[in-house]
């Protein structure tokens, strides 16, 4: 049986299979912060601020003004999954929920029914640089489930399940299980209304270090299952007598084993599995449905409601820079790391 089935440049945004919308891969190296934590107005100069995704200096703005991110902004029908691999993330939203998490930790987000949200990049290092790196995810809700309560939840670094394994050279392989199992590890329970919570779906957030010239095998899914595999840093992998190159996407056959072979370097992957939701997808912007008609209700309810208003002072909403890991719920309940 072949098991590659496309390998294709990564573009931006990546492109996804079902029940996956939608991945945004960020890396930007920022400098250090002034005094507010945002960037020194000097190097804001010949930019499109508000609109900014050149990756000029190594760095991007987004739709940040003062401070790097993406200032308050409606959701409504799908799911975000974010992945934090290096810097910080502020999080604000229209139900009063806060939090910032850092390197090794995701927030996963209901959107339902209608939410705003912020999320913003502060530099709190003053005296240093402020490297971020991140991965977006968009996870389609079923029909049943578009016009669920909000609802978000962190899964912290100390408590995401990882994989260590060590090839018949010694050779390491670090897999992070943020959704799903691998082999006989199962991650986190994801936020109770996501096609991820019906473990009988298969869907798996992985991501994967391999050290150079490590050896290890993705096991098999279910029949039917999607699969997408970003190779995203590294210099060349062997799958399937395929010889692959970083920066390439590769969709392989869900219920066949996956063997990799990596090269001389270090190689980094960010795995995407899952059963097909399989009903009709209507995008416009911020809002997935199943209709055109449902989008423009969507449109309609929101330019009623804002889903909610906005509670903060700021669009671009950031924390106290001396504030550590934390996750404020709507219901007050208050979590930190």
């Amino acid at each position: 049986m072949k098991k590659i089935l496309t390998i294709e440049p990564l573009g931006f945004p990546w492109k996804t299979q079902d029940p996956f919308l939608f991945c945004a891969y960020h890396r930007d190296e920022y400098p250090a912060g002034n005094a507010k934590m945002g960037v020194d107005f000097e190097l804001l100069k010949e930019r499109a601020i508000g609109q900014d995704f050149m990756l000029k200096d190594g760095w991007r703005m987004y739709h940040g003004n003062t401070i790097p991110g993406f200032p308050y902004h409606p959701h409504r029908g799908f799911e975000t999954i974010t992945i934090n691999k290096e810097g910080v993330v502020d999080h604000s939203d229209s139900l009063g929920a806060a939090g910032r998490f850092m390197a090794g930790d995701v927030q996963w987000m209901t959107a339902g029914k209608g939410v705003q949200h912020s999320e913003m990049f502060p530099l709190i290092n003053e005296d240093k640089p402020n490297p971020l790196e991140i991965f977006q995810i968009w996870l389609n809700l079923p029909s049943v489930s578009k016009m669920v309560a909000p609802h978000f939840k962190m899964l912290w670094n100390e408590d995401i399940p990882v994989v260590h394994h060590k090839d018949e050279d010694g050779k390491l392989t670090i897999i992070d299980v943020i959704a799903g199992t691998l082999a006989d590890t199962t991650s986190l329970a994801s936020t109770p209304d996501s096609w991820a919570s019906n473990p009988n779906n298969a869907v798996a957030v992985l991501t994967v270090k391999m050290e150079a010239n490590a050896s290890w095998t993705l096991p098999k899914t279910v029949e039917g299952a999607n699969r997408s595999i970003f190779f995203y840093k590294g210099t060349s992998i062997n799958i399937a007598a395929e010889t692959i190159g970083a920066n390439h996407l590769i969709e392989t056959v869900a219920n066949e084993d996956i063997a990799i072979e990596n090269g001389d370097t270090d190689a980094y992957f960010l795995i995407l599995e899952g059963k097909p939701i399989g009903e009709p997808v209507a995008k416009h912007g911020p809002f997935v449905m199943n209709t055109h008609e449902e989008i423009r209700e969507a449109m309609k309810d929101y330019g009623k409601t804002q889903f909610g208003g906005w509670p903060w002072n700021e669009t671009e909403v950031v924390h106290p820079r001396e504030k550590g890991r934390f996750a404020l719920h709507s219901n007050g309940h208050e979590e930190t790391k």
